[in-house]
Parts: structure tokens; C-alpha cells; sequence
């Protein structure tokens, strides 16, 4: 399924992070739920990371497909979000071997981790690029 852009939002950092909103794909990957910190791998599942697009790949399917390049990518420096780069994103994806890919009802206002992940607000985990 293609996913327009404005529904998806790419966060740089050492674990990069893809935040997707109204997907196809929500009710197929599984509840994230997080254990003595660590979030779980998505089995079956993984992304290809491309400056034009990325590909967020399932089992059969199941999968997204996002117009990378006009996509909203941010930054997180020192707490506050700054407009980002998608060869960054990318680089930053493939150094991690991988990102954290979220689906949500919708994006949210502010990046409040702690709630995206520990709220059950959210379905998905780390997604590995292919070796």
C-alpha cells in the first residue's frame, strides 16, 4: 500500500524511528509492548531504507510504501525538534541495521516517547533492514 507522506513522520537518532498514521498495515503488526526497556523485534517484517522511498516490508502482503524524499524527517537536538534529512534518516537507518517503525491512529503533536511506547497507544517494534 502506498502511504501518503503527510502520515508518516521520520525521526532521526541513534534508534531512528518511523511513526506512521492511519496504515494498512495497524492491525497486522503486533501490539508493541515493551520489556525491561527493550523493544521487541518485528518478526517477518523489515524496511528498506531509500532517499525516493522506503519500503516497510511483512509477511505476505502486508506492507508499506512511502515517498521518502517529500516526507517530513525531524531531528531531535536537545529536546526540540529540528527539520531533518532523509540521507541522514537513511544512513542513520543502515548504521542501525534497522528502525523503529510505529503505527498509531494518528501522529502526535509532540514526540512523547515514553507514552508512545509504554501506553499500548502503539503497534509495531524494531524492523531490521534485509542482510
Amino acid at each position: 500500500m502506498l502511504l501518503s507522506p503527510e502520515k508518516t513522520l521520520f525521526v532521526r537518532g541513534v534508534t531512528p524511528a518511523l511513526l506512521l498514521s492511519e496504515a494498512s498495515v495497524h492491525g497486522l503488526l503486533p501490539t508493541l509492548a515493551v520489556t525491561d526497556g527493550a523493544v521487541p523485534l518485528c518478526g517477518g517484517w523489515s524496511i528498506v531504507p531509500r532517499l525516493t522511498m522506503c519500503v516497510v516490508d511483512g509477511p505476505g502482503e502486508a506492507g508499506v510504501v512511502v515517498p521518502a524524499l517529500v516526507a517530513p524527517v525531524v531531528d531531535v537536538a536537545d529536546g526540540v525538534l529540528v527539520p531533518g534529512d532523509m540521507g541522514d534518516w537513511c544512513a542513520d537507518t543502515e548504521r542501525a541495521g534497522g528502525a523503529l517503525v510505529l503505527s498509531l491512529d494518528e501522529l502526535p503533536e509532540t514526540l512523547d516517547w515514553a507514552h508512545l511506547i509504554g501506553s499500548g497507544v502503539a503497534r509495531g517494534g524494531f524492523v531490521a533492514c534485509p542482510v
